[in-house]
């Protein structure tokens, strides 16, 4: 079942490459060794989705085959998060309750992050942060994750679009 999650054909290996790209970093070790993102399977998905949000401010104006690709990556997200709470023992009755809330929360985060970088707001990009991944708490480790999404915003937007829909995205280093 697994293999057919991350079966590749012509048609959609550009969206599995850039899922997995944004798998990978979002797996970086500095996110959670420095920057104190809890180590926890929350803490995973809320640096997947980060990176996630981040691809879709990136394509979020684009139209036609290029916002279908931001789709598709979207629905792999999810099915691999549904295969993930499978694999986690959620029973078939529980795993549509759970990715309809993963879902909510995604869609929240993704709304607060545009929000605040929209206008470049460091202070108010760190208070969502703060909300949703640091339960509250402030301090350096904030900022350098505000400024590390700025800064990824930024680099994103100098790629161009058909680059990012044929496969290849590319992600300063958090190391």
């Amino acid at each position: 079942m697994i293999f057919n999650l991350f079966r590749k054909n012509t048609a959609t290996e550009p969206v599995y490459a850039v899922y997995s790209a944004i798998v990978a970093q979002s797996r970086q070790p500095r996110f959670y060794a420095d920057w104190l993102v809890p180590d926890t399977v929350t803490g995973r998905f809320d640096m997947i989705s980060l990176h996630m949000a981040l691809l879709f401010r990136r394509l979020r104006a684009e139209s036609g085959a290029r916002k279908d690709f931001s789709q598709a990556v979207f629905d792999l997200f999810f099915k691999d998060m549904d295969r993930s709470l499978r694999e986690m023992g959620v029973g078939d009755l529980g795993v549509p309750k759970k990715i309809q809330k993963m879902g909510n929360i995604f869609f929240g985060l993704l709304a607060a992050l545009n929000e605040a970088m929209d206008r470049n707001d460091s202070a108010a990009l760190e208070g969502v942060l703060s909300r949703n991944i640091f339960d509250g708490t402030t301090g350096p480790h904030v900022t350098a994750l505000a400024q590390y999404l700025l800064a990824e915003d930024r680099a994103l937007t100098a790629q161009p679009a058909e680059t990012i829909t044929g496969g290849a995205i590319d992600f300063e280093a958090a190391a």
